[in-house]
């Protein structure tokens, strides 16, 4: 359970990870067409929070994937980290379920495989 707890994180945190870079474009690229033409895109709303949590949450998966073997408790608690950080700041739709549930599952795979020896 440990190894499928360490596949699941790194290739959920991978994930998020080209989510994150995306959501990091998107605001950069609102923010500098708005100097260009100002008013003819919407700012997005919450920029700060959706850069931080696309650049941590991935980060946490990774690290925490790479735990898990060896470290299933720390490694459990920064893959749910990082799946609750990507459901508040980046919400629930058809490009962040899939790196949420990976780390969700991962987290509690990586719980349950504690009592491996």
């Amino acid at each position: 359970m440990k190894n499928a707890a360490m596949v699941l994180g790194i290739i959920g945190g991978a994930v998020g990870m080209i989510v994150g870079f995306f959501v990091y474009g998107w605001v950069v690229f609102t923010e500098w067409f708005d100097d260009q033409a100002p008013g003819a895109i919407d700012q997005v709303a919450n920029a700060d929070r959706l850069q931080m949590v696309g650049l941590v949450a991935p980060i946490l998966a990774i690290a925490g994937g790479a735990m898990a073997p060896r470290q299933p408790v720390p490694g459990a608690v920064l893959m749910l980290l990082s799946a609750a950080g990507m459901y508040w700041g980046l919400g629930f739709g058809v490009f962040t379920m899939f790196p949420i549930a990976m780390c969700g599952l991962a987290g509690i795979l990586a719980i349950a495989g504690m009592r491996e020896s």
